[in-house]
């Protein structure tokens, strides 16, 4: 036994150890993840103001057609390539045919829902005929037997049967390993959007993730990166307005304390906002303008997605990317011609220089970010992964006033702070679901008035609060009493 407690103290150990090391590779990784992004938007602003190629949609087509690289995976990783093949279509259709056999009954049940149970069934009970007594008992002892009360239970039973949307829940609860290992792959896929559907989605996002790639890249031609970065921080802000608004889940309620979030980034964006405006090309506002409008949209596209998807391992993130490449590489090349041809960018094709560029922060800034990003959130959480975002504003702000050599007045940094706090509160309640510490803080600070203001004091004594519990022919001489 000593030994086997050692055992398992050395196996719980090594699991901490390893944990820990997960933990930190993760962080190591979203703190790198957060230097690629600043030194990509450095890059991106260096090209558009040093290299006087001031071309923004022609800078987000091409880093963002990149993401076409992801689809590679259909040749490199073998379950994709499974999901394409005819044989696993056919065992996973046979398989989810096997799990809605369980009820056959409620699928042609026209008047469940998803979530509800089938109308009540009842059914007569039969019971297990009871071992007869022995023969040869003392009849006394039969008496005794015959007398005791037994429980007496209904001969009808309620039947209810779950909805066809639990089939599958219902057939692998009831497989056995074995069983399970042999539809490995297809269990790989259980609860996944198919390759078709992965596409459809793709498909109707790629052009809001376009426009909100497009906000940020306009945004750098005319303003400095940390007064980007920060503008656009206020996605999180955006993202709990447009979910209270439509909501996907109960979570997304608006609370006292996503107001106080709000009302402090607004505060901040004005401050960042005004300090922008002392530019000295005069197009600080409109940087500002770009940036907030980037936010939003990109706020809008997490909202609509989140309606979409409903949990985020139903959707294969590399292959959702992969597609939005493919799309807006094939659906929004006319952009360059009614651009061109309105005066707004003209067509030209940067140099070899330029060029080296753009494809570097497209494969590192835009292509490898993405999967370090997801990695990093993988080895820690949603939470760490979202709140080392966070990173980017003092990195950037560090950047341009040692790189661009920027000057920031007194007001950017009064802005940045609200700002900053407010995505650290914004992202703790997205994490923490139906969160309200400001209510919860109002509430205890109001019940803690009532009670001090309504505290029973306590009255002096007078002859009719006192009583005699005794008797007084009985009560000894010194004429004790008790009062109440």
């Amino acid at each position: 036994m000593v030994w086997v407690f050692i055992m398992n103290r050395i196996g719980s150990q090594s699991s901490t150890v390893a944990q820990q090391r997960r933990m930190a590779l993760g962080v190591v990784i979203l703190v790198l993840v957060d230097i690629i992004w600043v030194a990509s938007s450095e890059l991106t602003s260096y090209i558009f103001k040093r290299q006087e190629y001031n071309k923004p949609f022609f800078s987000t087509f091409t880093k963002t057609s990149m993401f076409v690289l992801y689809l590679l995976g259909f040749l490199l990783w073998r379950p994709w390539r499974q999901q394409c093949t005819g044989s696993l279509r056919g065992r996973h259709a046979a398989f989810f045919a096997d799990a809605e056999a369980y009820f056959t009954p409620c699928i042609n049940d026209t008047s469940l829902n998803d979530h509800t149970l089938s109308e009540p069934l009842y059914v007569p009970v039969k019971f297990q005929d009871l071992p007869t007594e022995q023969t040869n008992c003392a009849n006394e002892d039969c008496d005794s037997t015959s007398k005791k009360q037994r429980v007496r239970f209904s001969n009808i039973m309620e039947v209810r049967q779950l909805p066809s949307t639990q089939a599958l829940e219902a057939k692998l609860s009831r497989m056995s390993f074995p069983a399970a290992k042999d539809q490995e792959a297809v269990l790989r896929t259980v609860g996944k959007f198919t390759v078709t559907d992965v596409a459809k989605i793709s498909f109707f996002f790629c052009f809001v993730w376009f426009l909100a790639n497009l906000s940020y890249q306009e945004a750098l031609s005319d303003t400095p990166v940390a007064i980007v970065n920060v503008l656009s921080s206020t996605s999180g802000l955006f993202t709990l307005i447009l979910a209270a608004v439509f909501p996907s889940n109960s979570s997304d309620r608006f609370t006292l304390s996503k107001l106080l979030a709000v009302a402090l980034s607004m505060g901040g964006v004005a401050l960042v906002s005004f300090s922008s405006m002392d530019s000295p090309d005069g197009n600080g506002a409109t940087g500002s303008l770009w940036s907030l409008a980037g936010a939003a949209l990109y706020a809008v596209y997490i909202v609509m997605i989140k309606r979409k998807v409903d949990r985020e391992d139903k959707l294969d993130i590399p292959m959702f990317f992969g597609f939005v490449g493919l799309f807006n590489l094939l659906l929004l090349w006319p952009g360059f011609l009614v651009l061109h041809y309105t005066g707004f960018e003209a067509f030209e094709l940067p140099s070899k220089l330029v060029w080296t560029y753009i494809l570097i922060n497209g494969l590192i800034g835009t292509v490898l970010s993405e999967f370090l990003w997801l990695w990093g959130c993988f080895l820690t959480s949603s939470l760490i992964g979202t709140l080392a975002l966070s990173l980017t504003i003092p990195l950037s702000i560090i950047a341009d006033i040692c790189m661009q050599k920027v000057s920031f007045s007194w007001l950017f940094f009064a802005g940045a702070v609200p700002v900053f706090l407010s995505f650290f509160i914004a992202t703790l309640l997205c994490h923490y679901n139906n969160w309200d510490p400001v209510m919860v803080g109002l509430r205890r600070v109001f019940a803690f008035i009532c009670r001090s203001k309504h505290r029973i004091q306590r009255l002096p004594e007078d002859s009719e609060q006192c009583e005699s519990l005794i008797p007084l022919h009985t009560v000894s001489h010194d004429n004790e009493s008790f009062c109440l």
